[in-house]
């Protein structure tokens, strides 16, 4: 039986990481994506069954070199690539938008588009790495809830679109794991609201004030990236997957408040988080 092959994005660090590396024990040649030399060669250290890939899914001659790097067949891609663009809604520049959907949305429909052909040939799997965010909208991470809404949306419509061909795609969705961002989270509040508009810095403080209570709160519960890839790998072996599967209590707490808490509830449940 030959190897099973993957294209893991975003595999230098954190969720990508623990997929590649879990994935590669288990006996997957892996394509782990990186950004830079020092993660390339941390990774290749960490394993011989992975095979690092320059790729940021942002740039085209990055998706377009892996025609000379990927094997004729691929059994699986798993999208795992994204950035979160943090902060009140009427903060955020248009950059800010574009950068958003342009690393969790654009990019990897783009390099699925260009591995298809490979996962046709082994009649594979395509996992997107969303997360809760995809389903239920929280304050100050308005346009990353947004990315991964749409992500859920476009997945759900390739899952219907790839079944002729014998190309399976799920969806993971994960709540808080224990990644650099969220380490450095008080970090990047500060710098946030260092930013501010002057004429928005007063408006926002209660707002801040209370997003620092609440990631202190959320931080403690935080799972390890280990049960994120655990999840992945069960997408990739089980006979059928499972259109979505969710990861974490924290994640299936909050599924359930929306689904017995009315609009107006959960939004009460929010705003008390931003000191509304």
């Amino acid at each position: 039986m030959s190897t099973r092959t993957v294209l893991v994005t975003g595999a230098s660090r954190g969720i990508g990481r623990a997929i590649s590396l879990r994935l590669a024990r288990s006996g997957w040649h892996v394509y782990g994506g990186v950004r830079d030399d020092v993660a390339a060669k941390e990774l290749a250290e960490a394993s011989d069954r992975v095979t690092p890939v320059e790729l940021d899914v942002t740039v085209p001659e990055h998706v377009a070199a892996l025609d000379a790097v990927l094997p004729d067949r691929l059994d699986a891609l798993v999208n795992n690539a994204g950035v979160a663009v943090a902060g009140p809604v009427e903060t955020l520049s248009r950059t800010d938008m574009l950068h958003q959907f342009d690393v969790n949305l654009v990019g990897p429909l783009a390099l699925t588009r260009a591995v298809l052909p490979r996962l046709r040939r082994a009649r594979g799997r395509v996992v997107f790495i969303s997360s809760i965010n995809g389903r239920v909208s929280f304050p100050f991470t308005g346009l990353y809830n947004a990315s991964k809404y749409a992500v859920e949306a476009v997945a759900d419509c390739l899952r219907v679109e790839l079944r002729p061909f014998g190309v399976q795609v799920a969806l993971v969705e994960p709540g808080v794991v224990d990644t650099d961002p969220w380490h450095r989270m008080d970090e990047l509040l500060d710098e946030l609201e260092a930013g501010l508009d002057p004429a928005l810095a007063p408006l926002y403080a209660p707002h801040f004030a209370g997003e620092r209570q609440l990631v202190g709160r959320i931080r403690r519960g935080a799972k390890p990236p280990e049960q994120v890839a655990a999840a992945v790998e069960r997408q990739l072996v089980r006979r059928r997957t499972r259109p979505r599967t969710v990861v974490g209590r924290d994640a299936r707490m909050i599924l359930a408040m929306k689904a017995v808490l009315p609009a107006r509830g959960l939004d009460a449940v929010w705003a008390r988080g931003v000191g509304g």
